[in-house]
């Protein structure tokens, strides 16, 4: 009986979840992910390089006791590196169990965009952009590019964090 119980209230917390995104930018692009996946948004922090990771990979920081491998997400997207500032934060998420902070220009804030303004990108090329975009929110007369966090890491790299961390 108990373990119904705490599988309705998950299901119960995945349903307040659902459609809600945390908008960050990125240059003028305005990008979403799926709240359900962040831990926190921290500041930036001092970054510790680590030997032999692929260049978006920025290195790691210790977050109360824990080692977080950061990502540059412009870097990702293959975007010119811009220098960190005070508007740039690190959102930690959880990814397949592992957590780790993507590095953005700026967040701005969370959003709720109903399924139905919600719609495939479009197959122009099945490029990089395509490869992590899930869907293209409509709120208002703006766009927002939302991400699908699984995709952000392949499951090689996730295995090769592991492994260097």
């Amino acid at each position: 009986m108990a373990q119904e119980e705490v599988q309705r209230l998950l299901e119960q917390e995945e349903d307040t979840q659902k459609g809600r995104f945390l908008i960050f930018t990125m240059g003028n692009e305005m990008y979403g992910i799926e709240i359900r996946f962040v831990t926190e948004i921290i500041g930036i922090q001092t970054i510790t390089e680590v030997p032999e990771l692929p260049q978006y990979i920025r290195g790691i920081i210790n977050l109360r006791g824990k080692i977080i491998p950061v990502m540059d997400v412009r870097l990702k997207f293959k975007k010119p590196f811009m220098e960190y500032n005070d508007r740039t934060c690190i959102i930690v998420v959880d990814i397949n169990e592992v957590s780790i902070g993507l590095i953005v220009d700026r967040v701005l804030e969370v959003l709720s965009i109903p399924e139905g303004n919600i719609v495939s990108p479009p197959e122009l090329n099945r490029g990089l952009g395509n490869r992590y975009i899930k869907g293209i929110g409509k709120a208002g007369n703006a766009v927002k590019l939302l991400l699908d966090c699984e995709k952000l890491i392949a499951e090689g790299e996730l295995e090769n964090l592991n492994t260097v961390l």
